[in-house]
């Protein structure tokens, strides 16, 4: 590898590694939208993308680098506090996400489009003018903590945040001063911090103003937590932790509570009358001892009182309430000054940024030969208050105007287009990144190879030097100790470098989860995403060849499976749906189970599309059982999807999940209830590297069959076979067993034996007999694919060379199960 290709290579390793940190953690919110955001988890998104930044700049990769800015910008708002975290906000991280995979895609190829970098620029524009900043506040929450002025100002801006807002949450902060030994203080800081975290929030760690001892050292950690006292004492129990509890003053009342109280007793004023529609007069002016001095000219006609859709009167609370306190019981000023400032919907204004019913009025109010002085002719320059009453003797209370206003200011919601569906979950290098120790393990069996080397090269020299003479008896026993160390230490190598080569099946579960949550929302269904068994461990290229059909199946769960919840409800079940991923490792296999609990497989519908498609015959349909008849939805082309939609029904089949796992050694089955369910069982080897292989022999021709799919191996004389519907089978142990002759299904002479050995082989819930003429033993085999025109062979997994340097075929055992399985059927 050249030393760019080997520089770009270790790039896409490590942003791949930084993508799916940052992609667990937005996994995290999604799943908890519209709960308060974890601070920690989105100060760890920041940093995944600050990385980014930094590593993109690092390679030259300018699109990367940009992105990667405009998001970290976008998070470090958030994290300060300057930005709420809403819808818009966590759809826009989440599509910034797929945008980093698509270019990091594009990096891995060396391809560089249009379309994707106006995308880029697009999105990059979009996270600088996005979110929505929080509701300003009358006071500094901060202001009430008694804390020392000297300590406060090394706060960071974050760490100020925080300690903002858990006093704002009425949190209990504590001081705890611990003190350590220099020579060891890292580790108990750390210790400490591992018992503080579950317990609460550690908002800043600073030196101590006490010192520590002439040997030592001490800090004072911030910390709030909602657990007792006695809770937090038990916790840091066997630490040097001192506690001490910050003192927070209760908030004082605030310019807006004021504000609203007054405008609570104006609003109770007798001057307002609640119940039938008031008229102009009754909304507009309060009763006053004399009429007022300031009249004018002859008034114009009355305006009509202005009212909601639902004809209830708008009551002005803006122009008309300065002179309110002229009226014992109305608003004072400051009320008038905190109604301006509040936020209001933009329907209720006019044209000219004040509200229809305020225009009314005091259009009337400086027009009318009788109006009141109260409220005549006053005119502000801000906007104007309007209140709906909730219904006679009703009014709505200021808190909810308050919550559901919108800023006048405020930019509409930025919407986030619709995402592209992702092509393929497969990762973008083949890195596997392993612990030390097993590294360490790995060389010393290495040495320990070395010394058997050197052993019989001495052994070897010592029989060359001897020439012709006969080797003695203890040359041979010493030769037979070398070649047993040599054995076993190989063994122990090639268990330590399979081991390294395991990866858990959960990289691929979580990225299939953010798959779903996304797909879910464009079906318009309601669904419970379970994952069980991530940490089960297959190998690395496995893994990787498993995202495709694994994103397939849950495809087809969620489009076909999945009823939608008015359809669940009627139908007695939960509104919200079920689809469950869970691994389990069952011997040298690895089983993974993908089901529903939704409508289930109709297999009359599925008899129904293979008759009309042409997939099998009448009288092949009228032999079949429901197992049968379900597996049919494996073969080319069936699809019972009636319109094509934007997960699945274009006619690309089952039958490319079965092909792809059918290259992995694997086996897939179906279970179907109609009102149950739906669940696949994916079979699949551990590895695929080296195997133990049993060698058998057909018609003077080898194989090799891998052993992790062998039951047992059975003695069975001609006469013991029988036919049952045209099929033969075996009595095993009470049991009827599917008997097949290896040299029939691949078309080779057959020879007359005097017994057949048996090989039973079976993979999940299938179980097949294989006659063969000749056992030759067992042995550990690397599997090498066939390339051309022979690794579409059926049956045919790959080659091996033998011992003796003899090339054998492997036998692909889930293939040999279908098409054993099957053959008599497609006989007839």
């Amino acid at each position: 590898m050249s030393p760019p290709s080997k520089a770009l290579a270790e790039f896409v390793a490590e942003a791949t590694e930084i993508l799916e940190s940052l992609g667990k953690d937005l996994l995290v919110l999604d799943e908890r939208r519209g709960q308060e955001a974890d601070p920690e988890r989105v100060n760890g998104i920041f940093r995944a993308a600050h990385s980014l930044k930094g590593l993109a700049g690092l390679f030259g990769q300018e699109r990367i680098s940009r992105l990667a800015h405009g998001t970290e910008d976008l998070l470090d708002r958030l994290r300060l506090g300057k930005l709420l975290l809403d819808d818009a906000v966590l759809d826009t991280l989440i599509e910034a996400l797929d945008a980093f995979q698509a270019l990091l895609a594009e990096t891995a190829r060396g391809a560089e489009t249009d379309v994707l970098t106006q995308r880029v620029n697009g999105m990059a524009e979009r996270l600088a003018r996005l979110g929505e900043p929080p509701a300003a506040q009358d006071e500094d929450p901060l202001e009430r903590l008694e804390l020392e002025a000297q300590v406060r100002s090394v706060f960071t801006e974050y760490e100020e945040h925080r300690l903002r807002e858990n006093v704002r949450r009425g949190v209990a902060l504590w001081r705890v001063r611990a003190a350590f030994d220099l020579s060891d203080f890292d580790k108990g800081l750390a210790d400490l911090n591992t018992r503080l975290k579950p317990m609460g929030e550690v908002i800043s760690t600073l030196p101590s103003a006490r010192p520590g001892g002439a040997h030592g050292i001490a800090f004072d950690l911030i910390f709030g937590t909602q657990v007792t006292l006695t809770e937090l004492e038990s916790g840091l129990m066997g630490t040097p932790a001192e506690l001490s509890p910050l003192t927070v003053r209760p908030p004082e009342p605030t310019a807006v509570a004021r504000s609203a109280e007054a405008l609570q007793r104006a609003m109770e004023s007798p001057a307002i009358v609640l119940g039938a529609p008031p008229t102009v007069d009754a909304v507009a002016a309060p009763p006053a001892p004399a009429p007022s001095k300031r009249g004018g000219k002859k008034r114009g006609p009355r305006a009509p009182v202005a009212s909601t859709p639902g004809g209830q009167p708008l009551l002005p609370l803006g122009d008309s309430v300065p002179h309110a306190s002229a009226v014992p019981g109305g608003a004072s000023p400051s009320v008038v000054k905190t109604l301006e400032g509040l936020s209001l919907p933009a329907q209720g204004r006019a044209v000219s940024g004040r509200f229809p019913a305020a225009e009314v009025l005091r259009s009337h109010a400086a027009s009318s030969e009788e109006g009141g002085g109260a409220t005549a002719g006053a005119t502000g320059a801000g906007p104007s208050l309007v209140t709906y009453l909730q219904g006679p003797g009703g009014r709505a209370s200021v808190r909810k105007v308050m919550s559901s206003a919108e800023a006048p200011g405020k930019p509409p919601p930025v919407a986030a287009p619709t995402v592209p569906v992702e092509p393929s979950l497969r990762s973008l290098t083949q890195t596997v990144r392993v612990d030390i120790g097993k590294l360490d393990g790995l060389i010393n069996m290495v040495g320990e190879l070395l010394l058997i080397k050197a052993n019989l090269q001495r052994l070897a020299e010592s029989a060359r030097q001897d020439g012709v003479v006969p080797l003695s008896k203890l040359f041979g026993q010493e030769l037979a100790r070398e070649t047993r160390g040599l054995e076993r230490k190989l063994e122990a190598l090639q268990e330590g470098l399979l081991e390294a080569r395991m990866v858990p099946v959960g990289q691929v579960f979580d990225k299939l989860a953010r798959l779903v949550r996304r797909i879910t929302r464009d079906a318009g269904k309601e669904i419970d995403f379970v994952i069980g068994g991530g940490e089960v461990e297959l190998d690395k290229l496995i893994v990787e060849e498993l995202s495709d059909p694994l994103m397939h199946l849950i495809r087809n769960a969620i489009d076909h499976g999945v009823e939608s919840p008015d359809s669940r409800l009627a139908a007695g079940k939960s509104r919200r749906a079920v689809v469950a991923l869970r691994a389990e490792q069952k011997g040298n296999h690895v089983v993974i189970e993908v089901s529903d609990d939704g409508a289930g497989i109709d297999e009359l519908r599925v008899r129904e599309v293979a008759l009309s498609r042409g997939l099998i015959t009448f009288a092949q349909a009228e032999e079949m059982g429901r197992r049968e008849l379900l597996n049919l939805i494996f073969l080319p082309g069936f699809s019972t999807a009636r319109s094509v939609s934007e997960l699945s029904g274009r006619g690309v089949g089952l039958d490319v999940v079965k092909n792809n796992l059918g290259n992995l050694s694997g086996i897939i089955d179906v279970w179907s209830e109609r009102g149950k369910g739906t669940a696949f069982h994916l079979t699949l080897p551990v590895t695929l590297a080296i195997i133990r292989a049993l060698v058998v022999g057909v018609s003077a021709r080898t194989y090799a069959v891998p052993l992790n799919s062998v039951l047992e191996i059975l003695s069975v004389q001609p006469r013991e076979i029988r036919t049952v519907e045209r099929r033969e089978v075996l009595d095993v142990r009470g049991q009827t067993l599917p008997f097949v002759r290896l040299s029939r299904l691949f078309g080779l002479p057959e020879r007359p034996v005097s017994r057949y050995f048996v090989v039973v082989v079976g993979l999940a819930q299938e179980r097949l007999g294989i006659a063969v003429d000749e056992l030759h033993g067992q042995q550990d085999i690397v599997t090498k694919p066939l390339g051309g025109r022979l690794q579409s062979v059926r049956g045919i997994s790959g080659a091996t060379d033998l011992g003796n340097r003899t090339p054998v075929l492997v036998l692909d055992v889930a293939a040999l199960l279908e098409d054993g399985l099957a053959l008599e059927r497609r006989r007839a």
